[in-house]
């Protein structure tokens, strides 16, 4: 395995500045999100677009431990979520991963092993962590749209530096891996259902991600809004 990667000293020319999920019940999406608690992290749009099976991509979230994790995941139980993988000790840590009513899946998860305090609502660190077929390939497209690399661990994940105003990190995963690591299978059809909003103007990534040029949640257009 590659280092990995120091973190950038610069900022990007180009980053992650929104991120639109989009589904077929905006109100009911609203809904859920803002009782899961990462309403203010995410932008919704609603959809038709056909979409099948692991649509490649999780919203991952980084809390401060174990009790917070059960909080997180149990509020989106209450919501209507489905557990994919209910939480647990790993390695790394301990975490769970849902899918929302909409078909998106979030995972949460903590690297402590025990609590040091009561359960909260903060989310220290929300990743949109994409599934991709070539981590490499993906990685130098990236750079060559003028994102810049904090963490790379050779062919196997890459995370992309963001700046203060930015609510969502940037990485990506081998798609069959990720898929492993939800506990779904890697096989999926039709649209991803998000759209990425770009710094630097619209795109679609190899893996057919779509990106857009990034628009104000005050601006959205009709059928758009943030999740609150």
């Amino acid at each position: 395995m590659e280092s990995t990667a120091s973190t950038a000293s610069t900022a990007s020319t180009n980053s992650l500045a929104s991120v639109t999920i989009e589904v077929a019940d905006l109100e009911a999406a609203r809904r859920f999100y803002a009782a899961f608690g990462v309403d203010r992290h995410i932008r919704l749009r609603e959809s038709e677009a056909h979409s099948t099976g692991f649509r490649g991509f999780t919203l991952a979230l980084t809390v401060s431990g174990p009790a917070t994790v059960d909080a997180f995941l149990g509020a989106a139980v209450n919501a209507g979520a489905t557990v994919l993988k209910p939480a647990a000790k790993s390695l790394w840590g301990y975490g769970g991963v849902v899918q929302a009513p909409d078909g998106t899946i979030c995972k949460v998860a903590t690297s402590a092993k025990k609590d040091t305090g009561p359960a909260t609502r903060e989310i220290d660190e929300v990743v949109l962590l994409l599934g991709v077929e070539d981590v490499k390939a993906s990685r130098q497209y990236y750079v060559s749209r003028g994102l810049t690399v904090a963490r790379s661990f050779g062919g196997k994940y890459a995370e992309f530096a963001a700046d203060g105003a930015d609510p969502v990190k940037l990485a990506l995963y081998k798609r069959r891996g990720l898929a492993k690591d939800l506990g779904v299978p890697t096989d999926g059809t039709g649209s991803h259902r998000v759209v990425l909003g770009s710094t630097a103007g619209a795109f679609s990534d190899p893996d057919g991600f779509a990106w857009e040029a990034a628009t104000r949640l005050d601006t959205a257009s009709p059928g758009e809004s943030a999740a609150s």
